[in-house]
């Protein structure tokens, strides 16, 4: 990690992973609270939630023009996923998160979360680089991980965990599903109303745990 991704450099990022569809194959059982506060991580430990909470605050940060990553909700989507669709790799984020925390403390004196940003950006760096020890099977493979699962938790439907009150969807200015395209739209001469709403909030698509409705 060259610094701290930009937006733009992030979106670049986004755009060429295809984010939009790189969403787990089943659904997550539960969906986030509304509000997303003080709802205890389901499978890390409580100091491996604030690692990667960490983690993707400097992934995809907030800055002027929004909230990021964190406020979406991309750690509680990682987490819950590590229940569902990403449970083989539960040990591997654990030993990783672990891993990072062991990094910053010999580099940096001090636990992860307690770095200040740029020191947690050179910590990310050195994963990055894979100029740290540790990791499953290996720290770049792990950045890279935790990167692409960060940008699934920011951006995929909200059905599934993330993207929280549609923040990510709103930073790429990803108007949400439409059934028909008006006269209007059609113009683009202005950005299209977000609808703010999943997709399987529409009568039309079964949600994919065959219930008929979102969680």
């Amino acid at each position: 990690m060259k610094g701290v991704l930009t937006r733009r450099e992030m979106l670049k990022r986004t755009a060429a992973a295809g984010a939009a569809t790189a969403v787990p194959q089943r659904a997550l059982t539960q969906a986030l609270s509304p509000d997303g506060a003080s709802e205890p991580f389901e499978n890390l430990s409580a100091s491996q939630s604030r690692i990667l909470e960490a983690i993707v605050s400097r992934l995809i940060p907030s800055d002027e023009n929004g909230p990021g990553a964190l406020e979406a909700g991309a750690a509680r989507y990682i987490d819950r996923a590590l229940a569902d669709v990403l449970a083989e790799l539960l040990s591997v984020y654990a030993a990783g998160l672990d891993a990072v925390d062991a990094h910053a403390q010999s580099t940096a004196g001090q636990p992860f979360p307690e770095l200040d940003p740029g020191d947690q950006d050179a910590v990310l760096a050195d994963l990055e680089r894979n100029l740290a020890d540790g990791f499953t099977p290996d720290a770049a493979s792990f950045f890279d991980m935790v990167l692409q699962h960060t940008i699934e938790g920011t951006f995929s439907d909200p059905y599934y965990g993330g993207n929280r009150d549609f923040i990510g969807w709103e930073l790429l200015g990803y108007p949400g599903l439409r059934l028909g395209v008006g006269a209007d739209d059609q113009a683009m001469d202005a950005n299209p109303e977000i609808t703010r709403l999943s997709a399987y909030d529409l009568p039309m698509f079964d949600s994919p745990d065959g219930d008929g409705e979102s969680p």
